[in-house]
C-alpha cells in the first residue's frame, strides 16, 4: 500500500502545501477580525512554519519507497527478514529526525496493530495468500504488517496535506488501496486466491482506514513543535 499511495500522495501534496509570501502586489492580505489574521485561521499544525521542509518531504519519500520495494520483494524472493529489516531501518530514520519520536513511535505502533488485524482478516477470508514471513497459516506475514509502521511515518509528512480533506482520503484511500495491493502482487509479494472479492474488501478497507489514520496522526504528531498557546 505505502509504496503506490506515497507516490501520488507526495506528488498531490506538493500543489496544496502552503506557501509563504505577499498575497496581493506584494502587500499582506488587509482581513483582520479580532485580531485575527488569515494565517490565524489556519490550524497550527498546518501552519507554513510546522511544515515538514521540501528536504525531508523528499527524504520520506524516498526513504518510503525504498524501504517498500526492500519489503515486497524481500518476501517474492523467500527474504522476508531482510525486507523487514529495511522497513525497520526506514522507520528509525524517521524517529531519529522527529522532533517528537516517542510519539511518532506511537503511531507506528497503532498503524501495525490496525496493520494485524485487517490483514489477517484478509488471510483468513480466503481472498489472498503470501509466499513467506507467516508466522502461521492463519495470520498476517510480519513484513506486511510492518509496512502498516511504514505507511506511519509518511502520515505526518509527505500525507500530511490530507488532514483537512478526509472525504478525499476515503475515495484515494479506496482507489490507491487496492491498485498498491495489486501491485505488490504483480511483484511477486502475494497473490490473490480470489481476486474480485479481495479488491473489493480492500477499497471498503482503505476508504474507511486512510481517513482514520489521518485523524490518528493529529493526535500522535511528532514531527510538529508543540502547539503554544498564549493565554
Amino acid at each position: 500500500m505505502v509504496g503506490a499511495l506515497a507516490a501520488v500522495l507526495y506528488v498531490r501534496g506538493r500543489a496544496f502545501r502552503l506557501r509563504r509570501g505577499p498575497a496581493l502586489v506584494g502587500q499582506p492580505l488587509p482581513v483582520r477580525a479580532s485580531g485575527m489574521t488569515v494565517l490565524s485561521l489556519v490550524p497550527p499544525a498546518l501552519a507554513p512554519s510546522h511544515l515538514p521542509s521540501r528536504t525531508r518531504l523528499l527524504a520520506n519519500f524516498v526513504v518510503s519507497q525504498l524501504a517498500w520495494f526492500a519489503a515486497v520483494l524481500g518476501a517474492a524472493h523467500q527474504r522476508p527478514v531482510v525486507g523487514t529489516l529495511c522497513v525497520v531501518v526506514a522507520i528509525g530514520w524517521h524517529l531519529s529526525v522527529s522532533v517528537r519520536p516517542a510519539r511518532e513511535a506511537r503511531l507506528v505502533l497503532v498503524a501495525c496493530l490496525l496493520g494485524f488485524a485487517v490483514e489477517t482478516a484478509m488471510v483468513r477470508l480466503g481472498h489472498v495468500a503470501y509466499p513467506s514471513g507467516q508466522l502461521g497459516a492463519q495470520f498476517a506475514p510480519y513484513w506486511m504488517v510492518a509496512l502498516w509502521g511504514l505507511l506511519a511515518i509518511a502520515l505526518n509528512v509527505t500525507m500530511r496535506w490530507l488532514r483537512p480533506h478526509l472525504w478525499l482520503a476515503a475515495a484515494l484511500g479506496a482507489v490507491v488501496g487496492p491498485a498498491a495491493f495489486a501491485s505488490g502482487v504483480r511483484l511477486g509479494g502475494a497473490e490473490f486466491v480470489h481476486e474480485v472479492p479481495a479488491l473489493l474488501t480492500l477499497a471498503l478497507v482503505w476508504g474507511v482506514l486512510l481517513p482514520l489514520l489521518m485523524r490518528l496522526s493529529v493526535y500522535f504528531d511528532g514531527v510538529s513543535p508543540d502547539r503554544v498557546t498564549h493565554g
